[in-house]
């Protein structure tokens, strides 16, 4: 599947993708010498990334999620900060509280102290093992770049993103996230088992005396310049009515007949966005400067399989991975 349609780039397009193109292959190479095997988990992290949205890693523990958030931390130049989600954990230990003081003329006053959501990559380092109010905690911070304590609204660091890591929810001691949460996330990334090879070299790798350590690739304004970049990509007629076409057929009701009868709740408006930002990000972490449809069928079942839900009755005959490859045969 490809696009082949010409499309004008102005001259600062060019000066800046070409500067953009340097440092995101540099960032790869310096998470390919940490990470090894998950080729395309950590294309779907960077994706995530430069798109400026928020990823949720979903696998069984020890798949390398939590390295490979702090790895991509290091190597973006990112202020990072950890947060092990937990069944007692409180929105205050992720959000902040306000402690009274006594000043020296015994004058009380309230003082905020800022919690670890204050951060340009948070880590929710297993998130559905906290209860829903807790996950609910990080709505606001990951929709609108502020949270609101005591009625009063404090801004987070820019860039600000959100990489959380979820174990499989049939696994005991787990909270399915709420469906407003899920649509935040840009991209459901799963990861995988490695293959021999790779766990051979994993093996070798990482039980010598010298484990490999990440080196900082970018800086944090360095990545926000590659973000404005990626929203200022062209994006051909084709590739728009083709994510229309994806989202809109994978809806309950108005959906394709042949689709929907299977789809208890669809993806919204959101994932249209998330597709079109991710295609382009994509593009540029594969050395391009505008999507194409190749693009659009890869980051489908990520942008999409946490938006829906099949019904009851489809799910013993499908899952959402099969219905979302479905719609994509449909691209042409």
């Amino acid at each position: 599947m490809t696009d082949q349609s010409p499309i004008a780039f102005d001259a600062a397009v060019i000066a800046s993708a070409d500067r953009a193109l340097d440092e995101i292959r540099r960032a790869r190479e310096a998470v390919a010498g940490v990470i090894f095997g998950q080729e395309e988990v950590v294309e779907q992290a960077l994706v995530t990334l430069l798109a400026g949205g928020h990823g949720l890693l979903v696998g069984v523990p020890g798949l390398a999620k939590t390295k490979l958030v702090d790895t991509l931390g290091k190597v973006l130049g990112l202020d990072t900060k950890r947060v092990q989600f937990t069944p007692d954990l409180l929105p205050a230990d992720i959000l902040g509280s306000e402690v009274l003081e006594e000043g020296a003329d015994k004058s009380r006053a309230f003082r905020f102290i800022r919690g670890p959501v204050f951060a340009q990559l948070l880590m929710a380092d297993e998130i559905n093992r906290a209860s829903p109010r807790t996950q609910s905690a990080l709505l606001q911070a990951m929709q609108e770049y502020h949270v609101s304590i005591a009625g009063q609204p404090h801004d987070l660091p820019r860039p600000f993103h959100v990489l959380a890591t979820q174990n499989p929810l049939e696994q005991e001691g787990t909270y399915p996230l709420p469906e407003a949460q899920l649509d935040r996330f840009l991209l459901q990334i799963d990861v995988l088992y490695p293959d021999r090879a790779n766990e051979r070299r994993i093996l070798l790798e990482t039980t010598g005396e010298h484990i490999a350590q990440p080196t900082q690739a970018l800086t944090a304004d360095e990545l926000m310049a590659v973000q404005r970049l990626v929203r200022r990509l062209p994006v051909g007629e084709k590739i728009v009515d083709a994510i229309l076409d994806l989202v809109r057929a994978a809806r309950p009701g108005d959906g394709d007949p042949a689709i929907a009868p299977h789809v208890a709740w669809g993806p919204g408006p959101r994932a249209a966005q998330a597709l079109m930002l991710a295609t382009r990000a994509r593009a540029l972490v594969n050395g391009r400067l505008s999507p194409s449809l190749d693009d659009v069928a890869k980051l489908a079942a990520p942008v999409l399989r946490h938006r829906m839900a099949l019904t009851f009755a489809a799910r013993r005959e499908l899952t959402v991975e099969t219905l979302i490859g479905k719609l994509v045969e449909r691209l042409g």
